[in-house]
């Protein structure tokens, strides 16, 4: 799929692309929470909620059919570890954004993904240039580990923000802290600040 149109996350061109207090590696270690979920793609559906004008219902195939690309990006996640030189594959949230209209007062992306976890985000972070909604991970179907079917992709932000399993966006006018923010961990995540944890 070289033929998909590229994304580089501006983080990549960093002269230094390792944030305080990370450590490089180049395995991709499987962290979550809870039972890895099952998936069965003739009833999986994604949905699109909240402060729009017409609430959307996506099946895996109405997803997997809409323009692709390929975002390549370092990731960093809050346990310390670092891992560059990631490429992606997926639909990008711009593009998501076009199945909708959003209504002006909507400010924040709720993130829902299986087992009811949540993660939040404000409009300008979920609709980056370099954030999408990926199922391939270097090239390969990212394992159910790593979030299949489906799973957001958030560069600039610890990987946490960046949720497995994805079954769906909800816009808001209030902010409205996911599962790991109402636990201990920053409600924004940036990691060049080192916004680890909000205690």
């Amino acid at each position: 799929m070289d033929d998909l149109p590229l994304t580089t996350s501006p983080d990549t061109q960093r002269k230094n692309r390792v944030p305080p207090g990370q450590r490089l590696t180049e395995k991709w270690p499987v962290l979550h929470y809870g039972a890895m979920p099952s998936f069965d793609p003739a009833r999986w559906k994604f949905t699109i909620s909240g402060l729009v004008e017409t609430e959307r219902v996506l099946s895996d195939t109405d997803l997997t059919s809409l323009p692709q690309v390929q975002v390549f990006s370092d990731i960093h996640c809050v346990t310390t570890w670092s891992r560059l030189n990631n490429l992606w594959q997926g639909v990008s949230t711009q593009q998501i954004r076009q199945l909708v209209q959003i209504r002006p007062e909507a400010e924040f992306v709720i993130v829902h993904a299986a087992g009811r976890f949540t993660t939040n985000l404000t409009l300008d972070d979920f609709f980056q240039p370099d954030v999408l909604l990926a199922w391939k991970h270097d090239g390969q179907l990212i394992s159910p580990e790593h979030g299949y079917p489906l799973r957001l992709v958030v560069p600039r932000l610890y990987f946490w923000k960046s949720a497995k399993w994805v079954t769906g966006i909800e816009f808001t006018a209030q902010d409205r802290p996911g599962f790991w923010e109402s636990n201990g961990y920053h409600n924004h995540g940036d990691p060049w600040k080192e916004e680890r944890y909000s205690r």
